[in-house]
């Protein structure tokens, strides 16, 4: 007979023996001791975390033949039967390959009838959400009417896929990730009993990098012995799951502190000049720095850093805030292989972008809070307008302006490692002459902009960028309904919007009228029988243009 892998073999066999769901374990052991079974159960949560196992125990303590007091004895008939997989009253279906109505429809004709042996029909369907609208259709009737000699155990990882029809019909229970010292005690028993003698920090290793999963943690401790024997130390384990323990970690991340770009280049060269894993490296440099950020936010104690060294550690962090160490993880911890694994450049630009950008990075009590969207009240509002040169009507275009939340902010690109959105590096600041040079760069990029695309006109026909004070732009227009236009506030924030994408800075806008220019050319298209007429039947100006002499 073939060797079972470790997870199906130290699988629990009793409610006492599931690993940290103890909220949950006593309440069916209460349910089972009481009598009080529901018609149907969900139970849902992350992977590994014992959903199916705890399923199969409680059809083992339903259909148990001895009194257990809510626990399955595992030596009657039944319990046997379901433990090595061959009774017929235990039903299990993947709900990712049996997911559409005809399997539902198959199995609501098969549990009218009456059980073979057990007590009850246990029906456990893994991995539910897969199910498509009208499967779940289908099951709800059944669910709604279920026979008084079945019973449903629903799986899932995703429950919010599930519809809510389903989980009002069933009693729900939510798995957690186990905790890392169940997990550790857990797979402490199992090397225990399989003679197997592995450090103690190898073993919070495995089960740090499981995330709480104990089936993971299962399976890798068993690749490990696979591939190391009955002995197993810490850098076995480092080495296996691609936490670097060279010195040079530690040099590295010193040069990060002090922000020393050539010396650390240096070293990553040198790094890939030996032949090491690059992978493995960025690796353990990441955790190394995660235990930096760990150390200096005060949590000495969640590290994986000796007393004697976390006092080290202090000194060499004393000299960065939390901002740039935080910085400093999330930068390198983007590092991207995939192109190629012996590749340095990623890692040389994550350095290089986290020593210069940390001049940069603001602290809490200088980053400005970040500002809400407006709700808007009307989403849409339509209005006829006519664009005219001379005495010319050239169209009666439709105007549709969207409502504040549809106009969505670009985002500025920075660089391959770019910073999370706390952060960003304020521009030099700029001078009037600056942005009247560009002025007209400005305007093209405004094109196609506004409720008829019309925003470009707007600024170039009778605009001028005239002052700048602080991060306020002042713009100078000749005539009043441009001014009232760009005012609007729908307007105003394309306008900031793309002076933002276009100098880098967020300027503030504020509309004056030059009332010289304004008295000069004072409306002459008005004055036109076929512009008149227009107005009166309800058009508006959007763009006039003064007739030259040539």
């Amino acid at each position: 007979m073939a060797s079972q892998v470790l997870y199906r073999k130290w699988r629990p066999q009793a409610l006492s023996e599931v690993v940290g769901q103890e909220p949950i374990t006593r309440t069916l052991h209460n349910a089972l001791r009481t009598g009080r079974l529901a018609h149907a159960y969900m139970f849902c949560g992350p992977r590994g975390t014992g959903k199916t196992s705890t399923a199969r125990i409680l059809s083992k303590a339903i259909n148990c033949m001895s009194d257990g007091q809510g626990e399955p004895c595992n030596s009657c008939i039944m319990c046997q039967s379901i433990t090595e997989g061959r009774a017929l009253d235990l039903i299990e279906i993947d709900g990712a390959s049996n997911r559409g109505i005809d399997e539902i429809r198959d199995l609501r004709e098969k549990i009218r009838f009456l059980p073979n042996a057990a007590k009850y029909k246990i029906y456990i369907i893994d991995e539910v959400h897969m199910l498509t609208e009208p499967a779940f259709n289908a099951l709800l009737k059944t669910l709604e009417e279920p026979p008084s000699h079945a019973i449903f155990i629903l799986a899932t990882t995703e429950v919010h896929k599930v519809p809510l029809t389903i989980l009002s019909r069933c009693q729900r229970f939510d798995f957690r990730r186990i905790s890392q010292a169940a997990v550790v005690a857990k797979l402490q028993q199992i090397s225990d009993n399989e003679g197997i003698t592995i450090e103690d920090k190898a073993l919070s290793l495995v089960a740090r990098v499981a995330t709480g999963s104990l089936r993971d943690a299962e399976n890798l401790l068993e690749q490990l012995i696979l591939q190391y024997g009955t002995s197993i130390t810490l850098d076995q384990v480092r080495g296996e799951l691609g936490f670097s323990e060279d010195e040079r970690v530690k040099e590295l991340a010193g040069y990060i502190l002090s922000d020393n770009i050539p010396a650390g280049l240096n070293v990553i060269n040198s790094v890939s000049g030996d032949g090491l894993d690059l992978r493995q490296f960025s690796r353990g440099l990441v955790e190394y720095l995660r235990n930096l950020l760990l150390i200096k936010a005060g949590a000495a104690e969640a590290s994986n850093i000796s007393p004697e060294s976390a006092e080290d550690i202090k000194k060499l962090v004393a000299r960065k805030s939390l901002d740039e160490i935080s910085a400093a993880v999330k930068l390198f911890a983007r590092v991207d292989f995939r192109a190629d694994p012996q590749y340095t450049l990623p890692l040389e630009l994550a350095l290089v972008d986290c020593c210069t950008i940390s001049e940069n990075i603001p602290t809490a009590s200088t980053r400005k809070p970040v500002e809400k969207k407006k709700t808007a009240t009307d989403t849409v509002k339509r209005e006829k307008e006519v664009a005219v040169v001379g005495d010319k009507i050239i169209a009666d275009l439709p105007s549709v302006i969207p409502a504040d939340d549809e106009i969505q902010e670009p985002v500025a690109e920075t660089s391959v490692h770019q910073l999370n959105d706390d952060f960003s590096i304020p521009p030099p600041p700029h001078h009037i002459d600056q942005i009247q040079k560009h002025w007209g760069d400005f305007v093209k990029a405004c094109r196609g902009m506004g409720s008829s695309g019309n925003l470009d006109a707007l600024l170039r026909s009778s605009c001028e960028a005239v002052e700048l004070e602080d991060d306020v732009l002042t713009l100078e227009f000749r005539h009043e309904w441009h001014k009232n236009k760009i005012e609007d506030p729908k307007y105003r924030h394309q306008v900031e919007v793309k002076l933002h994408e276009v100098f880098g800075v967020p300027y503030k806008v504020r509309c004056i009228i030059n009332e010289r220019k304004a008295k000069s050319g004072s409306n002459q298209g008005q004055h036109s029988p076929v512009v008149k007429e227009a107005l009166k039947m309800g058009a508006r100006i959007i763009e006039e243009e003064q007739a030259h002499d040539e």
